[in-house]
């Protein structure tokens, strides 16, 4: 005969959470290593952290200090502030957080630090149950805790944040050039993506600047047509059929491209001296975008008034 599990009340198995499950998990701690794949040892209780005592302490296979806090109740704020005051007061390397039931919020928060990698969190999820008669028995399970796949995460979110910042300074020091220039960007604000661009004075075309790690473009942008994408590649087909003059009078050769599969159309020069990774030539990129732009502009100004 197969017996069905039955979940009891945590509080009639351990009736406190200090003198009663806090000091069963020091004297099993093996349940502990087996839901959460570790090999902690020397668990102690009530060790002072400043003016807090942790619930316990232990020290993993490499002996490096283990934080554990015990919550026979709902995930709070109160609980998850102490276990990150004893991380930082006794220097610990991983915070293991038992609760009866994890709230959304705190298994994000306990996600968000496994990604910045400033130590190892667990949250755990404590219940007690029976198989028939038998006697009480505790259940583990691991709600959210450290990995690979989090900590690379964490190390992606870190570079984008890092890449908009530095970005958004380049935008900031073409744009103010650029002033000096031409009046076509002069109401654009620097922002932390890797273009900025302005109307070209018909709906749907754009004076575009791109960067990329290591070189930047000037284009016209083509995307009038946001339905079936058939009027922007019109448009790309009456503009090319100057294509001799425009680029004659832009000095150089231009790469005229349908992006059948983001339905625009584009018309660009590559500048290939520096991106934004490449901080000590971002003057002469600069100073080339800039200049690539104005004769872009005056090239196509023609054309565009007689479409």
């Amino acid at each position: 005969m197969i017996e069905k599990i039955q979940r009891l009340k945590l509080r009639e198995v351990w009736k406190h959470e200090a003198s009663d499950f806090t000091r069963w998990l020091e004297e099993n701690i093996d349940v502990l290593n087996e839901a959460l794949g570790l090999s902690l040892v020397a668990a102690d209780r009530e060790q002072n952290a400043g003016d807090f005592a942790v619930d316990l302490v232990a020290e993993d296979e490499s002996q490096n200090v283990v934080v554990i806090e015990n919550q026979l109740e709902k995930s709070d704020h109160d609980h998850l502030g102490k276990l990150i005051t004893y991380l930082t007061a006794l220097d610990a390397k991983t915070a293991i957080w038992i609760v009866s039931e994890p709230r959304p919020e705190h298994v994000k928060a306990v996600t968000w630090l496994n990604e910045n990698r400033s130590a190892a969190f667990y949250l755990v999820k404590v219940e007690a149950i029976r198989i028939g008669a038998s006697e009480p028995a505790p259940l583990l399970t691991l709600i959210t805790g450290p990995s690979k796949e989090l900590a690379e995460g964490g190390d992606t979110k870190k570079e984008l944040a890092e890449r908009h910042v530095v970005r958004k300074r380049f935008w900031t020091a073409l744009l103010n050039l650029a002033k000096t220039k031409t009046k076509l960007h002069a109401g654009i604000s620097p922002g932390p993506y890797n273009w900025v661009g302005t109307s070209a004075g018909f709906q749907g075309l754009n004076w575009n600047y791109a960067i990329r790690r290591h070189d930047g473009q000037v284009e016209l942008y083509i995307d009038r047509d946001k339905d079936t994408g058939e009027g922007n590649q019109q448009i790309l087909e009456q503009l090319k059929a100057h294509q001799p003059d425009i680029e004659r009078d832009f000095g150089g050769p231009l790469t005229w491209e349908s992006l059948d599969e983001k339905r625009a159309c584009r018309i660009r020069c590559i500048v290939p001296i520096a991106g934004w990774q490449d901080e000590e030539k971002w003057p002469e990129a600069h100073a080339a975008l800039v200049d690539a732009m104005v004769r872009l502009e005056k090239a196509f100004r023609p054309y565009l008034k007689s479409l």
